[in-house]
């Protein structure tokens, strides 16, 4: 099913259909402020596992994040951060980072990783937003962009369903999307390292 959203005032009864489909276990396409993304709710395994299916990757080696609607719903998921490291997400978010941070018990099992860690993204996109919202808790997330990609083909929500109407539940269609990924910062220590830079440009943020 392909969904027309508009990111400036995102339609409530549009969002609660995609909300109904992840809490039934489906998976979505969807966009952010960056390239658009998979996802599916974190405490749905089968809808986790087919996505790794879809990237094929095990679950516990995959680099997942999960989108949150704001800095409160990260708490619950992650051990404590440090005031530094508090700060510059509060800066910096919403924004295109991916905040690399321990994980706390409540990240499901099915997540796990000997590194213990989880990514978090609060991306700048009301429509990514609203659904964790309605939600009531993160989405998992990982990129439609492959390493050699036909760049309409995951920034064009039309080409994006043709190629996909068969392995997802939703697209959602919220314009054309990027090609730059977001910025990975890994906040695991006492410095935040850029392992990865992105569209988010730090400094900017400063």
């Amino acid at each position: 099913m392909l969904i027309r959203i508009y990111p400036e005032n995102p339609n409530s009864r549009h969002i609660q259909q995609v909300v109904e489909c992840l809490h039934d276990g489906g998976i979505i396409i969807y966009p952010t402020d960056t390239v658009y993304g998979i996802g599916c709710d974190i405490f749905q395994h089968k809808a986790v596992e087919r996505i790794a299916q879809l990237k094929d990757i095990r679950p516990d080696k995959a680099n997942f994040s999960f989108i949150c609607y704001d800095l409160s719903h990260i708490s619950d998921f992650t051990k404590q951060i440090s005031n530094p490291i508090y700060k510059l997400m509060k800066r910096t978010l919403p924004g295109p980072f991916t905040f690399i941070l321990n994980s706390s018990s409540k990240v499901p099992k099915l997540f796990e990783s000997k590194k213990k860690t989880v990514g978090i993204r609060v991306p700048d996109n009301l429509i990514a937003r609203q659904i964790v919202n309605e939600l009531g808790n993160p989405i998992m997330s990982t990129s439609v962009k492959g390493e050699e990609e036909n760049i309409e083909t995951i920034t064009d929500p039309e080409l994006i369903y043709e190629r996909y109407k068969d392995l997802v539940d939703i697209v959602i269609d919220g314009g054309f999307g990027g090609i730059e990924p977001s910025t990975i910062i890994d906040c695991t220590h006492d410095e935040y390292e850029i392992i990865r830079q992105g569209k988010g440009i730090i400094e900017d943020y400063l």
